[in-house]
This record gives C-alpha cells, sequence and structure tokens, in this order.
C-alpha cells in the first residue's frame, strides 16, 4: 500500500500529477484544491492506493483532512474514487463539514455527477462526521491535546463534543486544556 510520495512534480495538470520519486514516476490523481495549493518543483503528497482488476490509482492529497474525507466517501455505496474526487474538487473539508452538518442536499447536488438520490444518502451516511472532518481540520494534536482529550473520554463524555470543546480552548498544558473543556461541555 503507497501511503505518501515525496519527489519532484514533472508534469502537472487540473486532475492528475506526474511525480518522479527516485526515478520512478508515478501518475495520481488529484482534487482542484490539491492542483491550486501544489508548487512547481518539489512536493510531498499523502496518497490513497486503489488496486482493482483493471488498474492501480493513486490519488494524492496535501491535506490529511481532504485525505480523509476521500476516503470517508468511496466507502458510500455508488461513490466512487471519481465523484469523491469531484466533492473534494468543489468543497474543503471544512466546506464540507458545514454541508453535512446543516444537512445542505441542495449543496451537495451541487457536484458534478450527483444527483437527489446520491445527495441523501452521502448526507445520511455522514452523519456526525462533520466533527471529525473540522478537528482534523483545525485541532493540532498534541501530547496535551491527546492526554485532554483521554482524560475527557473517561469522564463520559463523546469523542465529536470533546473534539469541539477542545478546538476552542487555548490553553498548552493538559490540566488546563481539561478545565477549559469541562466549562465548553457544560455549555454543548
Amino acid at each position: 500500500m503507497i501511503v505518501g510520495l515525496s519527489g519532484n512534480i514533472i508534469h502537472k495538470e487540473p486532475s492528475l500529477v506526474h511525480i518522479d520519486v527516485n526515478g520512478v514516476v508515478y501518475e495520481v490523481f488529484i482534487s482542484l484544491h490539491t492542483f491550486s495549493a501544489l508548487g512547481s518543483d518539489e512536493t510531498k503528497l499523502f496518497t490513497r492506493h486503489i488496486v482493482r482488476e483493471d488498474a492501480q490509482l493513486l490519488f494524492g492529497f496535501l491535506d490529511m483532512a481532504e485525505k480523509k474525507m476521500f476516503e470517508r466517501l468511496i466507502k458510500i455505496s455508488g461513490v466512487g474514487p471519481k465523484v469523491a474526487t469531484a466533492i473534494c474538487s468543489t468543497y474543503t473539508p471544512n466546506q464540507f463539514a458545514t454541508l453535512i452538518n446543516n444537512k445542505d442536499i441542495n449543496g451537495v447536488k451541487k457536484v458534478p455527477g450527483i444527483g437527489p438520490k446520491s445527495a441523501g444518502r452521502i448526507l445520511v451516511e455522514l452523519s456526525g462526521f462533520d466533527a471529525e472532518l473540522v478537528s482534523s481540520e483545525q485541532v493540532p494534536k498534541t501530547k496535551a491535546f491527546n492526554e485532554a482529550s483521554e482524560a475527557l473520554q473517561s469522564l463520559g463524555f463523546k469523542k465529536d463534543k470533546i473534539s469541539k470543546a477542545l478546538s476552542s480552548c487555548s490553553s498548552e498544558d493538559t490540566s488546563l486544556l481539561v478545565k477549559e473543556a469541562l466549562k465548553l461541555l457544560q455549555t454543548i
């Protein structure tokens, strides 16, 4: 399984990039957001390797949140890698999390290749995934953050609420993070 590539860009198009990694050139399919953020020389991409009977495909992402979004989308029945890439090209993970949270079926239907049935299925399947997307994009996972999260989970709070609370906290010490988060969790 290829989970990442680091090398020189030798060819770049809006939907794909060719990366030379020590003399081996990989074709990696990318979203428009990744395309616009790529430079012209060296790059590092997180990748998802998909093996089929007739092909081996690599999909690349500069952002781990976008990769998580893609991987979650391709697990949904009727959503393949091309549709998932179209969603990643249309919306950033943060924008897509807002769509999920608001259950905005019309926003999902704006993606090329998605009709009303697919949009409804995507929203149902991804219910609750918005908090995970937002937290993976915004909160740096420090040791203090992880310890505070574990402490709050042991107190019986749910992961999505903990992530929301901790993303609003400014402390860098574990005990202060827990205190801040507890105050916020009382209001959520």
